[in-house]
């Protein structure tokens, strides 16, 4: 064999294996991202049957197909699981809006309405049964009424010591319609506040019944402890120095029935309500307005302040009544401090430092037994066996 043919006949065994490997120019769209683009620019297009066989034509879009997920190899959805049933009626979030919405009726509005009405009916017909077992007691009521101006009258040396009626039906209005009707309501008190509760407590939540019923007995409780001392306190020192000041001036004090009935209905619920200073300050520290830091650090002003109303609400110049009227005040803001103080620790977790409350329990008792020493000893005042039980 010649050369020429050796090298005819290699040449093309040369060539051969460099036009063979035809798979070398076809890698080239592997770098290409045209083919992805076309099958990601219409992802829905080729979903079906003819999927499969429309792209196996291609080596880009096989690749493309090989490197892209299946539709039926594709991570399901998942579901959130069904909410347990919950059973107070609640939403089934969780455990807490469960436990607070226990107990809570769902009415409509007219229901609503229909509730309203049903216990307003049973507030006046228990209001009318104590207005006819007042009536009953009707002379009796009076003469507990006008008894602090019977011993005004008596103090000042006024015969006879009585009130004036000045108008025919006066008595009649004031004994036989305004008195029982003042009566009854103190008398029905717990059944109306028991109708108050018994209407809103079904769409009040756990913990807002829990705050309820305390301070519903709280407020009634300093109200009526307010009426009772400026019944037995207020009225009657009030009524010695008002009508004292003109005698001796050629004046005689002479009292209608209605204007001193009058006078005895806003001094008792003028009183009763100063009476609810503990429960306006912890409701302040209660939606965080004040703290009982706050007021413990700022206690001297506080105090000027009531010594001051005291001065100015004393009918009489005496220290003695002055300071009777500012101590019950000072009380109840200490009162109210610690009612704070107390809700200070819930929120807190921490425990009731006694130690440290009977502390400052012993100083307030050495500070009046030196206030009341200092009375006896440079003013005269002594202690008697009636009230007020301590007079000069």
């Amino acid at each position: 064999m010649s050369p020429e043919s050796s090298s005819a006949d290699s040449s093309p065994a040369e060539s051969s294996p460099a036009e063979s490997p035809s798979p070398a120019p076809a890698a080239k769209p592997e770098t290409t991202a045209a083919p992805a683009y076309e099958y990601y620019d219409d992802p829905y297009a080729d979903y079906g049957e003819g999927y499969t066989s429309s792209q196996s034509a291609s080596p880009s879009t096989a690749l493309a197909t090989a490197t892209a997920t299946p539709v039926e190899e594709m991570p399901p959805v998942s579901t959130p699981p069904p909410a347990p049933p919950s059973g107070g009626g609640g939403s089934g979030d969780g455990e807490e809006p469960d436990e607070d919405e226990e107990g809570m009726v769902r009415m409509s509005f007219f229901e609503h309405l229909a509730e309203l009405r049903r216990r307003l009916l049973y507030a006046i017909g228990g209001l009318g049964v104590a207005f006819a077992l007042s009536l009953t007691f009707a002379n009796r009521l009076w003469d507990v009424v006008s008894r602090p101006a019977v011993y005004a009258l008596e103090q000042l040396k006024v015969n006879p010591p009585e009130l004036a009626q000045i108008a025919p039906l006066e008595y009649f209005n004031i004994v036989w319609i305004k008195l029982p009707f003042l009566s009854s309501i103190f008398l029905a008190s717990p059944w109306l506040l028991y109708q108050l509760w018994a209407f809103i407590a079904p769409g009040l939540y756990r913990k807002e019944r829990r705050w309820a019923a305390p301070f519903v007995i709280c407020t009634a409780g300093l109200f009526v402890l307010g009426g009772c001392f400026a019944y037995f306190v207020v009225f009657r020192f009030a009524l010695v120095f008002l009508l004292g000041l003109g005698i001796g001036n050629h004046v005689r004090p002479l009292v209608s029935v209605d204007e001193y009935f009058g006078i005895f209905v806003n001094v008792m619920l003028g009183v009763g309500v100063v009476f609810e200073l503990p429960v306006l300050m912890f409701f302040l520290m209660l939606i965080r307005v004040m703290t009982p830091g706050f007021l413990m650090r700022h206690i001297r002003y506080a105090i000027l302040v009531i010594f001051i109303i005291a001065a100015i609400v004393t009918p009489t110049p005496d220290v003695f009544n002055m300071v009777l009227f500012a101590l019950p005040m000072c009380l109840l803001f200490f009162v109210g401090i610690g009612a704070g103080y107390i809700l200070e620790l819930r929120r807190e977790k921490r425990k009731f430092p006694w130690g440290k409350v009977l502390g400052y329990l012993v100083w307030a008792a050495a500070l009046i037994g030196g206030m009341l020493y200092v009375l006896h000893r440079w003013f005269g005042y002594h202690f008697v066996r009636h009230f007020p039980w301590f007079v000069r």
